[in-house]
């Protein structure tokens, strides 16, 4: 009986250090899936999403933002990878998200190398880089000048990445220069230029991990240009000090007092998604705030 005991006693311990083991493995991205990439919707789990919310409406401040529509929250947990799960506060609310969006022309320009409808010079090359790292305006008009509107918006309604859907209460959209002048091409339900949701965020970089987004290896090239971010603010402020040897794949975007970050956190004991929006003057610091409260959620 002491022997049957023992035995199960260290196969226990075994899988408990297997298990933490493959918490710490930095696995490269994109995954590597067999199965059918589930929807962002699919993934949806019933219990993240009361601990989301048990956890936001702790904070006065923040329960008074999310109840005005002024705060959007998306997160997907990616550390089994047999049970992706999502969740999110106010996650189809769309709103101005500044300069995030240029995710959407970042998803556009690759599509359009891999149809040929764009050369890969070394200033295309530098301005996709730059556009998402440093957030350059200038790179991104370049960009937007080259793609035009209409094949950033088919990017985005493509039925393969549903990034933007009427129905799920819009998404990412990309409707005006990021410069003064230009014509605008604001998306139709709320007349917004620079537009995003929590859920569609998270959905891009959710596709983009398991390598869907195009195909893999544009994936690929997406997540090359998106890591190491060269701003340090907002979440990244708070991920340099609890996390600095993790990937951190990353655009943000402010304007007034609209504020937005979004990343895929990869790394030792972390591999998750995260999306805030936010308007309020002090969105900035409260960005940096919630990523300890959000990886508590995630039981980091």
């Amino acid at each position: 009986m002491k022997y049957i005991f023992t035995s199960i006693l260290s196969l226990f311990t075994l899988f408990i250090v297997a298990q933490s083991t493959n918490q710490n493995i930095k696995t490269e991205l994109p995954l590597q899936t067999n199965k059918k990439i589930k929807s962002i919707s699919e993934i949806k789990d019933a219990n993240l999403q009361s601990i989301l919310e048990k956890k936001i409406n702790a904070n006065k401040t923040w329960r008074r933002l999310v109840k005005k529509k002024k705060m959007s929250i998306g997160i997907v947990d990616l550390s089994d990878t047999s049970n992706f799960r999502y969740a999110g506060i106010n996650d189809n609310f769309m709103m101005y998200a500044a300069s995030l969006p240029k995710i959407a022309i970042l998803l556009a320009s690759v599509d359009a190398l891999e149809k040929k409808e764009l050369e890969y010079t070394d200033d295309v090359k530098n301005d996709m880089r730059i556009m998402i790292s440093k957030s350059n305006n200038s790179a991104a008009t370049r960009m937007i000048d080259r793609l035009g509107f209409e094949k950033i918006e088919n990017v985005l309604r493509d039925p393969k990445n549903k990034l933007y859907d009427e129905k799920t209460g819009g998404g990412l959209w990309v409707g005006k220069r990021y410069a003064a002048q230009g014509r605008r091409y604001p998306e139709p339900m709320k007349g917004i230029s620079h537009a995003a949701t929590t859920r569609q965020v998270c959905n891009f970089y959710y596709q983009m991990a398991l390598g869907n987004l195009v195909n893999r290896e544009r994936s690929k090239q997406m997540l090359d240009i998106m890591i190491k971010p060269e701003l340090h603010h907002k979440l990244v402020n708070t991920l340099d000090k609890i996390a600095p040897d993790a990937d951190v794949y990353r655009k943000s975007g402010s304007w007034r007092n609209f504020h937005s970050d979004s990343a895929l956190v990869w790394g030792p004991n972390r591999k998750y998604i995260i999306v805030v929006l936010l308007q309020d003057d002090f969105g900035e610091q409260i960005i940096r705030n919630i990523v300890k409260p959000i990886e508590k959620v995630l039981n980091i």
